[in-house]
């Protein structure tokens, strides 16, 4: 069974081609799984968790801006 170091190790050696087809097999897993996936499109997939960081570190700004101005 291969892990996931072995798996990073070989991509510097693969074609362009090679690589977009990983690339394609992985986004499909991932599409079949659909673990909280929200967006997808042809730039890849947003997760909810990534939504939730995003959100997080946009409100933590804002508030900032906030105590700053107070």
């Amino acid at each position: 069974m291969i892990n996931v170091a072995e798996i990073e190790a070989i991509l510097p050696t693969l074609t362009t081609g090679e690589l977009l087809q990983v690339q394609h097999a992985v986004h499909r897993q991932l599409v079949r799984r659909s673990n909280g996936i929200i967006y997808d499109d042809v730039y890849g997939l947003v997760t909810e968790r990534q939504y939730i960081t995003s959100a997080d570190e946009a409100f933590q700004i804002y508030d900032k801006a906030e105590d700053d101005e107070a």
